[in-house]
C-alpha cells in the first residue's frame, strides 16, 4: 500500500497556517525542531513514520493516527476544537475563550500554590498572530524571564 506523503504535508501547512503558525511557532508548540516540520511539509517519501508526527498531530489539535489516515488517502482532519466549544458554552470567560484562540500556542504551566488549598495557577503563553521568528524567540525569553520570577515569589532581585 502506498502512502501519499505530499498529501499530508498539504494537510499538515493547511493546518498550521489555519491556525496562524509558522513553523517555528509550531515545531516549539509541538516539542520538535523546526527542520522536523520543515521536513514534514515537504513532502518527500519516506519508509518509516518519524517518531515526530505524533507530537506534530497533537500540537495541530488531531487525534492521534490522523496522519496515517491522510497518508492511506482518507479524509483530511477537522481540527479538535472541543476545549473552545466547551468555553464558548460557558465554563470559561468568554474574554478567556477569545485569548485562547488567537495567536500561536508558546508554552503552557501548571504551577501548584504553595499552600494547604491543593490550588493550581495555569499558564497559558499566547504568541503575537503572524508573529516572525524572532518575535516568538523574544516573546519565549520574557515568559522564561516571567516564570523565574513566579517560582521565586516574585522576587526580581535573583
Amino acid at each position: 500500500m502506498s502512502r501519499d506523503w505530499e498529501r499530508l504535508a498539504r494537510a499538515i501547512e493547511a493546518a498550521r497556517n489555519a491556525m496562524g503558525l509558522t513553523q517555528v511557532a509550531l515545531a516549539a508548540a509541538a516539542g520538535v525542531s523546526e527542520s522536523s516540520i520543515q521536513n514534514l511539509e515537504s513532502g518527500a517519501a519516506r519508509k518509516r513514520t518519524p517518531p515526530t508526527l505524533a507530537k506534530v498531530e497533537e500540537a495541530l489539535g488531531w487525534a492521534a493516527g490522523t496522519s496515517n489516515t491522510i497518508l492511506a488517502g482518507d479524509e483530511a482532519p477537522v481540527r479538535d476544537t472541543s476545549a473552545l466549544e466547551e468555553a464558548a458554552a460557558g465554563t470559561l470567560p468568554l474574554r478567556i475563550v477569545q485569548a485562547l484562540s488567537d495567536g500561536p500556542l508558546l508554552d503552557t504551566k501548571i504551577l501548584d500554590l504553595e499552600d494547604d488549598s491543593g490550588a493550581r495557577m495555569i499558564v497559558v503563553v499566547k504568541g503575537k498572530q503572524g508573529a516572525t521568528p524572532e518575535q516568538i524567540q523574544r516573546a519565549l525569553e520574557a515568559w522564561e524571564r516571567t516564570e523565574a520570577q513566579l517560582r521565586s515569589g516574585g522576587d526580581t532581585k535573583q
